[in-house]
């Protein structure tokens, strides 16, 4: 069989060399990679090109629906689910449904916020 790299913080087994030494970093707090426009430092190779996006105003991912350009494929892929009218996501307090989890937490907010203000003798 492969031979299994082992981290040797925790023990986990990697494949490949390269992904153990990704992995060490979480343990080490390593970050060589660093934006050159901000500062900010990462891990790996591919978080920094991502990040980096963020500079660029780069918007390599259209809906095909509406024409919505998006930077990461992940934000078109939960944004495509406002088009289908699919809701997946019910607030356990009032049963209002969501069609990403970010909307449901930024709704639950709502009702904390009207808890802080709430009497707590009368309600």
């Amino acid at each position: 069989g492969e031979k299994l790299y082992e981290c040797l913080f925790c023990g986990k087994g990697f494949f490949r060399n390269s992904n153990l030494v990704i992995h060490q970093r979480t343990h080490t707090g390593e970050k060589p990679y660093e934006c050159p426009d901000c500062g900010k430092t990462f891990t790996q190779t591919s978080h920094l090109v991502r990040h980096q996006k963020t500079h660029t105003g780069e918007k390599p991912y259209e809906c095909l629906d509406c024409g919505k350009r998006f930077s990461w494929n992940f934000h078109l892929v939960i944004h495509q689910k406002t088009h289908t009218g699919k809701k997946l996501y019910e607030c356990p307090d009032c049963g209002e449904n969501f069609s990403c989890n970010s909307e449901l937490v930024r709704h639950q907010k709502t009702h904390r916020e009207k808890r802080l203000y709430e009497c707590l003798d009368c309600g």
